[in-house]
């Protein structure tokens, strides 16, 4: 099947935005909500029915507004208070979300790192002070994701601080005197022996031209702390493995200092044998297939459950380790795995699909549709190595024809853009900038 990316640099020379961008976050953890229902790894059994009931006739030939919708890794939520966008994630019959469960990863990463440190109490200690010092790199202090990852870490290793009721997930500047307000210090004890725990440093690792999660920010970063009170740094903590591995390369490698991410990104699980502490996993392969599949059964007019909690023709099913659903907020969680020194061999392939999901469907069956679906930033090291190499062979599996579009990470209008004919598909998935921004896309689908 013919397969496109856009680049970037396609958007340079298009005209207006068509939406204002706001500030940037995503909720991937659920809302509090009083009401909620169980959590439930399978919809409601007459989900698929009602939506295949409501959503009219298929192909382009049905009215925008009314074909399937998958928002995937950004979920629509306000970006201050992490609220979920109700409208957005109800737009129509079959809008659903697909990400990972971002509390349950942060509280891996943070239980990662604060057992490699009991366990490697004897030497972690670089220069004897009795303090293990950790820096600490930030994704985008607007990013519910990021702001889960800081505070599993800093409620891990006891260094967090109360917030309006949470964990403060402020970067704390430079704090080598552990006298910043942001965070405090915690305490290890191992073998009857007490050690401080300081967050030596954290900081937003955004660039000049406004992109957050950067890498070679982190790099530098690195680089000043190192210059700084390199001696004192005993440990490593990235949100992402993007920013972990700059770091890692940059300075950790050579100083033997073990360093932690999040991704499982094929270069950082291969750097595990190299000295790299850990990462996790939030099982890219099982989102890649749920951000697909939703759109398939949508456009089947299936139950919305099929090849997912129940198994397909083909044998397709997932079983409830590896994934969650939410019916109040129509949204599919795939659950994290920590990825370390024990079992790091068994990750080393992140684009490796799924095996109980890999049976191809029947053409006859499940008809070839056409999806456009966009990566918000076509140089993020997890989406463009590991998403979509994983999105396009699952595209095949399911008889999708996917046009790729490649974002700049940094504006909207660089994606909505090259939103110009939806009625030359059958559904989309979107990937959105910022969280806030999902009526850039509805009103577009609305027209």
């Amino acid at each position: 099947m013919k397969k496109k990316f856009v680049s970037v640099t396609l958007a340079l020379a298009l005209g207006l935005s068509l939406a204002a961008c706001g500030n940037s976050g995503s909720s991937n953890a659920p809302a509090d909500n009083t009401d909620k229902k169980e959590d439930t790894n399978e919809p409601a059994a007459d989900d698929g029915a009602d939506a295949a009931e409501d959503a009219g006739p298929e192909g382009s030939s049905a009215a925008n507004k009314d074909k399937p919708l998958v928002w995937f890794n950004r979920q629509p939520s306000n970006s201050s208070t992490g609220e979920l966008d109700t409208a957005a994630l109800n737009f129509n019959a079959n809008t659903y979300y697909v990400g990972f469960d971002a509390n349950q990863g942060a509280e891996l990463q943070g239980t990662m790192v604060k057992e490699y440190i009991e366990a490697h109490i004897d030497e972690i200690d670089r220069n004897g002070d009795g303090t293990i010092g950790y820096v600490l790199a930030i994704g985008d202090i607007g990013h519910n994701d990021s702001i889960a990852r800081t505070r599993g870490v800093r409620k891990a290793l006891g260094t967090g601080v109360d917030k309006d009721g949470s964990i403060n997930s402020d970067p704390a500047g430079t704090n080598t005197d552990g006298t910043a307000s942001m965070v405090q210090d915690g305490e290890i004890e191992v073998g009857g022996k007490k050690y401080v725990v300081r967050e030596l440093a954290s900081q937003e690792m955004k660039n000049s031209a406004g992109a957050t999660w950067d890498a070679a920010t982190a790099g530098n970063a690195i680089g000043t702390w190192s210059s700084s009170f390199g001696e004192q740094i005993d440990v490593v903590v990235s949100n992402n493995d993007g920013m972990g591995m700059s770091m890692f390369n940059a300075w950790s490698k050579e100083n033997k200092v073990p360093t932690f991410g999040y991704d499982a990104n094929s270069d950082a699980v291969a750097a595990i044998a190299e000295g790299y502490g850990g990462t996790i996993s939030q099982h890219a392969d099982v989102q890649a297939y749920l951000t697909l599949r939703v759109l398939r059964n949508a456009l089947d007019g299936v139950d919305i459950d099929t090849g997912i909690g129940t198994a397909d023709e083909a044998g397709n099913v997932l079983t409830d380790d590896v994934y969650v659903y939410r019916e109040e907020e129509r949204s599919y969680y795939a659950l994290n795995v920590a990825v370390t020194s024990d079992n790091y061999q068994d990750f080393t392939d992140s684009t490796k699909i799924y095996e109980p999901v890999s049976a191809q469907l029947d053409e006859g069956s499940h008809a070839v549709k056409k999806v456009w679906l966009n990566i918000y930033n076509a140089s993020d090291n997890f989406l463009s190595s590991t998403y979509q190499p994983l999105l396009q062979n699952y595209d095949d599996i399911l008889n999708l024809e996917v046009e790729y579009i490649g974002g700049d990470g940094q504006t909207e209008s660089n994606v909505t853009n090259r939103l110009g004919n939806p009625s030359q598909y059958d559904a989309f998935a979107i990937n959105m900038v910022k969280t806030d921004n999902a009526a850039s896309y509805t009103s577009l689908l609305s027209q």
